[in-house]
């Protein structure tokens, strides 16, 4: 009993002294940098190809010279679900899981403001430009002579290396070196749940600065939340340290039957950005549309807590749960999109590019200046220029009321030497509804897929084969004044 209070009391001094904090890596600044694909139902059935259309609050979003084309205040209000399914292979064992959530997306008043000539709008509102659910669950047996608790072992810091010691994982030798007589042959599952969103409050003007060319520039407070929880099993199923003293010197080692370790990633988000546009009508068929997004400027406030156990034949041994807070900030890439779009009678078409250099990500405070050196190094050498590409086109309906839409959207993986298989594509449907003069409906459905991959230690050593199908059902109403 004195035996197993020291050893309790020695785990819960180590951990509660340590700086566990997970490193802050590229795939936060990732995160933060992709674009999303939610807009208003119209712009999103037509696969966002939006930057030479911006006649509505998704101009915001898209293009802000664009609300230079309202002539009537405007109420746009709409509403997002997103459903995200994965099927994720770890040594040949599929798992599958889904998950679900549902936002108010959008919402904002369009004010022209009475002029003699040209036009001079303003619009102030809210979008949600990213949804961040996500999850990824994984089952597998690994044969091989690896596991997170030898490489922790092998890369691990002193303080990660003070746990599997106080939890019983590893002993010292002769030399007082750590060492595991745990040798792999494990079954290793877990499940990864991500939550949140990004939003912003925006602010845009927009005017005529010449015949039949508008200019526009929006504002943005940026605010948002994510939270991951990852949980990870070692368990040894087939009974291969049945009997086996993880320590000679300590009977309670014996018996290994399982390692779970819980981390928790809480993130508050706050920031600010800016996008200028221009929008000209060649004639009444022909729009061009272009616009730089300057890079976003995140704070990140985090909190990472962290808690271990292990299961021995006889006995239990926990690590007391630690939570550790970190600041630090983000710059996203610029991004440069140009768009075009043709009307002819009852036929609408558009195409967008836009331009993203994903190597310029930054992290531009917070942690120590060596790590951020090296991720923002590991950044420039693994990251690339993508350009996304969006399409869409709108057929009115002859006498009725009604339109329907479709499109695409293709964008690339930021990872140099990413396969195709990686990049995110997208089809998208829609339909608009004009029930009165002033009051009109619009719906919008787009569905995804791509692959990815994810190492649960190492590298494809403990590797996730994911393939992920992800839809989203948008719905707008708007009401004009």
């Amino acid at each position: 009993m004195k035996n197993l209070l020291t050893l309790a009391f020695v785990c819960l001094t180590i951990i509660c002294s340590s700086n566990i904090n997970l490193a802050q890596n590229a795939s936060d600044a990732l995160r933060l940098s992709e674009p999303g694909i939610i807009s208003g139902a119209r712009s999103l059935g037509m696969g966002n190809a939006y930057t030479a259309l911006s006649n509505d609050l998704s101009a915001s979003v898209f293009n802000p010279a664009g609300f230079a084309l309202n002539k009537k205040m405007e109420l746009d209000v709409t509403f997002n679900s997103n459903t995200f399914k994965n099927n994720s292979t770890l040594f040949d064992q599929v798992t599958a899981s889904s998950s679900d959530q549902t936002n108010f997306s959008q919402f904002g008043l369009i004010l022209p403001v009475p002029t003699v000539q040209g036009s001079l709008v303003f619009a102030l509102g809210f979008n949600q430009l990213q949804d961040f659910n996500r999850s990824v669950q994984f089952n597998g047996y690994n044969a091989g002579s690896n596991s997170y608790v030898q490489d922790l072992l092998q890369f691990g810091s002193n303080n990660e290396l003070d746990m599997l010691y106080a939890l019983g994982l590893t002993y010292l030798d002769g030399n007082n070196v750590d060492q595991t007589n745990i040798n792999g042959k494990l079954n290793q599952s877990g499940n990864i749940t991500q939550q949140g969103r990004l939003n912003n409050w925006f602010l845009s003007g927009s005017m005529e600065i010449e015949q039949d060319i508008f200019a526009g520039v929006t504002i943005d407070i940026l605010s948002g939340n994510y939270k991951k929880n990852f949980d990870y099993w070692e368990q040894d199923l087939r009974n291969n340290y049945q009997g086996i003293l993880l320590d000679a010197t300590d009977t309670r080692t014996k018996g290994f039957k399982s390692f779970n370790i819980n981390t928790i990633t809480d993130w508050d988000i706050s920031g600010w950005d800016a996008k200028l546009g221009i929008l000209a009508k060649v004639d009444e068929q022909f729009n061009l549309g272009a616009t730089i997004q300057f890079p976003k400027t995140f704070t990140i406030k985090e909190g990472y807590s962290v808690q271990a156990r292990t299961v021995f034949e006889n006995n239990p041994f926990s690590s007391a749960p630690v939570y550790d807070p970190v600041e630090y900030d983000v710059t996203t890439p610029y991004e440069f999109t140009i768009g075009a779009s043709f009307s002819q009678n009852i036929i609408t078409v558009s195409a967008d590019a836009k331009l993203i250099d994903y190597s310029s990500m930054q992290f531009t405070n917070g942690f120590d200046s060596q790590s951020r050196s090296d991720e923002n190094n590991y950044i420039k050498n693994n990251f690339r220029s993508v350009i996304n590409l969006n399409g869409g086109v709108e057929l009115l309906i002859p006498r009725s009321h009604f339109a329907i839409r479709g499109g695409f959207m293709y964008m690339p993986s930021a990872y140099k030497d990413d396969p195709s298989e990686f990049d995110k594509k997208f089809v998208t449907a829609g339909v608009g509804y004009q029930s009165t003069k002033n009051m009109s409906i619009n719906f919008a459905y787009a569905y995804g897929w791509w692959q990815d991959i994810g190492d649960n230690y190492g590298a494809n050593l403990s590797r996730t084969y994911q393939d992920i199908k992800t839809q989203n059902v948008v719905l707008s109403m708007k009401y004009n004044f």
